[in-house]
């Protein structure tokens, strides 16, 4: 959708607050969670009105620009409402200073979201004229509903020949459930299980609960029997190349935060630790590679490869002198070969795989693995990782820490 022009803007401002408009005339740290729920409200969009919800910070409550300095911190703090990961899944929001009635005031914009219902700490807001309140079960109902029927990515389109015979509904509702709902709305009993599981996007309508993909990724009792595509393949060889004899292989599928821990279990049982004393008099431990680089990578790769239409898994291989880590599916969205790693870049092929993630700690903040695995790979010695981008596949490599190779073996 095109921004709003200023004259839209400022008719905005003469209509008072609604349900597409509020209002802040200053700005502090307590505003912010009021903040986080009227771009969680305006991205639900309850009264279905397909435009943007606009936050304005330094207008007073009758729509008058109260002359707040709009600095680059205030603008930052405002982004970070997105960026901190409170709001799941990730709203599409802009944040800019604009001019309006001769004043300058600050304005966030929020697009309606694809994929509601959108979620703040565990909690659905929605908007009703200028209020704004926790989602009623009919509010998510019709939230669910609307989904179904719009154009969704494919980790929220259903999974065809599935039913909940095929979902692990236990380790959902004593696993995932409490990780991901707050405690108060877990403990309503007006929500059934395919209610749940429909505002949780793991199945598309709680009439006719049909998995979908996120739904057998996530809790899939044979994810393989779905989407032959979902394992990962490590490999240890001892050598520089694939034709040098293999020290260790497996094949590791299920639930994906099974094959991530099995992954990372993998990793920590092959990784050396070394002692060394070469610039200090007190002993310093250093890892082949660093585990934090090999998190953030790895599971960067299970959040963002290409499930649609693929038939190659993931692949993790330990060289003697490198780790690569290779998944299907280039570049999307905003990010290309040439903005990617760059900071600012952040795009999701599965936004609702993201979220489950985020939900499950598997990620601590979005759009910050690659310059954590930077950090990690520079704190250990180890030369920064490279990344091969293209259309069909993103490889990341890590060269192994020479240092190890010289030192005591712990």
């Amino acid at each position: 959708m095109s921004p709003y022009s200023d004259r839209q803007l400022e008719a905005l401002l003469n209509g008072g607050e609604s349900e597409q408009v509020e209002f802040k005339s200053t700005w502090g740290k307590n505003l912010a969670s009021k903040a986080r729920k009227a771009v969680c409200a305006f991205a639900n969009d309850l009264p279905e009105r397909n435009t943007p919800g606009v936050l304005f910070v330094g207008v007073d409550d009758q729509g008058k620009p109260c002359g707040l300095p709009v600095t680059d911190e205030l603008l930052r703090n405002l982004a970070e409402l997105c960026d901190d990961d409170k709001i799941l899944p990730k709203p599409t929001l802009s944040v800019e200073k604009r001019r309006l009635k001769g004043v300058y005031v600050a304005v966030v914009t929020v697009q309606p979201a694809i994929s509601p219902p959108v979620r703040v700490d565990g909690r659905i807001w929605v908007r009703t004229g200028p209020r704004q309140a926790v989602a009623t079960l009919q509010d998510e109902q019709v939230l669910n509903d609307r989904r179904r029927h719009r154009d969704q990515p494919f980790d929220a389109r259903p999974a065809q020949g599935t039913s909940l015979h095929d979902l692990d509904l236990l380790w959902y509702e004593r696993i995932y459930l409490p990780a991901a709902i707050a405690l108060d709305v877990l403990e309503a009993n007006d929500r059934t299980i395919e209610q749940r599981l429909a505002s949780t996007r793991m199945v598309l309508d709680p009439q006719a609960p049909q998995p979908t993909h996120l739904g057998v990724l996530a809790l899939g009792l044979r994810p393989l029997d779905v989407l032959p595509c979902s394992y990962l393949q490590f490999l240890r060889v001892d050598g520089t190349d694939l034709a040098d004899p293999v020290l260790d292989a497996e094949t590791i599928d299920g639930k994906l935060v099974d094959v991530i821990r099995r992954c990372e279990e993998k990793l920590e049982a092959h990784n050396r630790t070394a002692v060394h004393f070469a610039t200090s008099e007190r002993e310093q431990r250093r890892s082949t590679y660093p585990m934090a680089a090999l998190q953030q990578l790895l599971r960067n790769a299970v959040m963002h490869r290409s499930y649609e239409n693929a038939s190659s898994p993931i692949s993790v291989t330990w060289y003697s002198d490198r780790l690569e880590i290779s998944s299907p599916g280039g570049p999307v969205g905003m990010v290309n070969k040439e903005t990617f790693g760059r900071p600012g870049y952040v795009a999701y092929r599965n936004p609702n795989l993201a979220a489950f993630l985020k939900d499950m700690g598997f990620v601590q903040r979005f759009g910050a693995g690659i310059a954590t695995a930077r950090r990690a790979c520079k704190a250990n010695g180890n030369p920064p990782p490279e990344f091969e981008v293209s259309d069909v596949a993103i490889c990341a490599t890590i060269k192994r820490a020479h240092s190890v190779d010289s030192a005591r073996q712990s």
